[in-house]
Parts: structure tokens; C-alpha cells; sequence
């Protein structure tokens, strides 16, 4: 279970990025599109680390990200982004993530991906084993 202010410790997929230093602005602080990049990061460990988990002929795509910016992050380091799943759905699933520096929380983020159908364009179910899969990133948040 995972409170709405989780350490990173209790994400069940844990990854990490390198600040560099062109992620910088004039504060001196990272800038914030950035943190949509280091999410980035954190979606692609769980969705295609091992091997894709979408179908063949489909994606996924961002169907809503809210983000929530708590403190800044600042270059020189690393930022630990921990993943977990909320809701698996017929075509989609839910994702809550944090970003972290130096242990303390910098941004929270609930992202909903769907799998869509690469000739289509729509969603497409995902499959009974990648569902399978997808269950041991399942938390509940609290």
C-alpha cells in the first residue's frame, strides 16, 4: 500500500536518471518539463524493460498525466523515480509515480496509458498475460 506522499522505498519498480546540466534554467533549478522526461524514464522500465508489454501492432500512448510539483531538483545528482500500477483496465491501466532527490519527494504524478491499436488508432484490450504481468506492479494507494 502506498500513501499519496510515498517514500521511495515502497514502490514496487524503482529507476533513476542523471541530471545534466542543459536540464538546468535560469534559477538554477531543473526545469519543470524535465520532470515529464524522468517520468518517462520510470514508464519505460515497466512497460518495455524485459519486453514490450503491449500487443503486436499497437502502443502505448498517454491518454492523462496530472502532475504534481513539490520542491525543485537541482544539477549536480540523480533523481530515483519509483513506478507503481493503481488500476489495470480492459485497455488501459493507471500509474502513480514519484520523483525523488537526495530521499525527499520533488513530484507525484497520476498517469492513465491506454494501449491503442497501431492501424486503427483506438484502444485495443490488453491481453490476459500482460495483465498477469502487469499485477505484480499493483498497489493500493491510500
Amino acid at each position: 500500500m502506498l500513501h499519496t506522499k510515498p517514500e521511495y522505498d515502497d514502490f514496487p519498480l524503482k529507476a533513476y536518471d542523471k541530471i545534466r546540466y542543459a536540464d538546468t534554467d535560469r534559477q538554477g533549478h531543473v526545469n519543470n518539463a524535465l520532470f515529464s522526461t524522468f517520468l518517462e524514464t520510470g514508464r519505460t522500465e515497466l512497460l518495455y524493460a524485459n519486453e514490450p508489454l503491449h500487443a503486436e501492432d499497437a502502443s502505448f500512448v498517454i491518454a492523462s498525466q496530472k502532475l504534481d510539483l513539490l520542491s525543485e531538483i537541482r544539477w549536480p545528482g540523480t533523481v530515483e523515480i519509483g513506478s507503481a500500477i493503481t488500476r489495470i483496465g480492459n485497455s488501459s491501466l493507471s500509474l502513480f509515480q514519484g520523483i525523488y532527490q537526495n530521499g525527499k519527494l520533488a513530484a507525484v504524478a497520476d498517469t492513465v496509458i491506454v494501449q491503442m491499436d497501431d492501424h486503427t488508432r483506438k484502444s485495443a484490450p490488453l491481453s490476459p498475460e500482460t495483465k498477469e504481468r502487469l499485477k505484480q506492479y499493483l498497489v493500493e494507494i491510500q
